[in-house]
């Protein structure tokens, strides 16, 4: 499918697509397809193709944001620094969650092994990391929460989401429940911009989540 026809907003300064799950942002070593290597697939009209202005993991779905250019990236570069984005998530966490609402503050550093590779894990001594989050549904022992990061580290929603609830997220080897798909989607993108509207999108869950699309 082209990226044009995942495109959920667009006007002359930005696009926000539906990113599908599988699809690295970013070309990795290996080579292979990305969103890097098919932007010209989202031109739509313009000369330049457009640049992405955050990431997203490979097998995570749904909103991301580029720039259509050099002034509206600046712009937008700003806006990220400035913490002014709000990025939703909608996750499917593998056990069953009695509170609300809460806050996640627990700094996140890099650590190394030669059996498993490298992943982010909690430690005082790393990054400050903090996230929102609220229970949307509980199912079968599970639960679908809503995820409000409010720092932008690496792997941060999957971190935090095992070390505020021990299971990690369904379908995340690294996290969380190996198995399947992992069930991680940035569902809603709000960006506060200076001289034009307000960029406030949602992406709908994909058919993975099953029948948790009815309950969010």
């Amino acid at each position: 499918m082209p990226l044009s026809d995942l495109v959920l907003f667009i006007d002359g300064e930005a696009i926000v697509i539906d990113k599908p799950a599988g699809l690295p942002v970013d070309t990795s070593r290996r080579g292979g397809a990305s969103i890097v290597s098919r932007l010209d697939e989202l031109r739509c009209g313009f000369r330049s193709s457009p640049t992405p202005m955050h990431r997203l993991d490979q097998d995570t779905s749904g909103c991301l944001l580029l720039a259509r250019n050099a002034k509206a990236r600046a712009q937008l570069q700003r806006a990220f620094e400035q913490r002014q984005v709000g990025k939703y998530y909608l996750a499917v966490v593998g056990s069953p969650i009695e509170e609300e609402t809460g806050t996640v503050a627990v700094p996140l550093a890099k650590r190394s092994s030669a059996d498993a590779g490298w992943r982010m894990v909690g430690d005082p001594a790393g990054q400050e990391a903090m996230t929102n989050w609220r229970r949307v549904a509980v199912r079968d022992g599970r639960t679908l929460v809503e995820f409000q990061p409010l720092t932008g580290r690496t792997h941060q929603i999957r971190a935090h989401a095992r070390e505020a609830f021990g299971s990690g997220i369904v379908g995340d080897r690294v996290y969380g429940i190996p198995g399947g798909a992992m069930m991680l989607h940035a569902s809603r993108l709000v960006v506060p911009r200076d001289k034009r509207e307000l960029i406030d999108v949602t992406a709908p869950l994909p058919e993975q989540f099953g029948e948790w699309r009815g309950a969010a």
